[in-house]
């Protein structure tokens, strides 16, 4: 195996959490808010984010591809770093905290499991992009989710009468 090989099966797998013997795509969700919250500690400007997410996003792509080709299948379980680049978009507007971590972590896995129209179509993209672009898509529907529950939530404390 090349080096460039060995590079992107780290970066696909997300450094072998991808690997896991069950549910790998939830592992690799995990790792997701986890970065992403990282990233926001760091307080970079708006257009390195932007500029972070879409190379992630990129290198994703042709890691993905370079991967799923050497493990002779079109969306091995082990790549997992289509969960990961999705939540750059779930968090994109959302401060990660323990509950948006939580509800976004949620409302995605809901997404990429169910795979509602028009995200399963999107599996059909050829190469990395058909690994990655369903999930890019799973992370929209969940960013739109998450800052309706938000907005629930912060309707629900403020209208809640206070009781003493």
């Amino acid at each position: 195996m090349s080096l460039l090989d060995r590079l992107a099966w780290l970066y696909a797998t997300g450094c072998g959490v991808g690997l896991a013997p069950k549910a790998p795509g939830t592992f690799g969700s995990l790792l997701g808010p986890l970065l992403v919250a990282g990233w926001q500690s760091l307080s970079r400007p708006i257009h390195e984010s932007v500029i972070v997410a879409v190379a992630g996003i990129l290198v994703g792509v042709a890691a993905a591809q370079r991967t799923a080709r050497r493990c002779g299948l079109e969306d091995p379980g082990c790549v997992v770093c289509d969960e990961i680049a999705a939540f750059a978009i779930v968090f994109a507007m959302t401060p990660v905290n323990w509950m948006t971590a939580v509800i976004g972590f949620a409302w995605f896995r809901v997404f990429d499991i169910t795979k509602p129209w028009p995200i399963r179509r999107l599996e059909r993209l050829p190469g990395g992009w058909g690994i990655m672009a369903d999930d890019l898509l799973a992370g929209v529907f969940a960013a739109a989710a998450l800052h309706a529950t938000i907005a629930i939530i912060e309707l629900y404390t403020v209208t809640m009468p206070t009781i003493g």
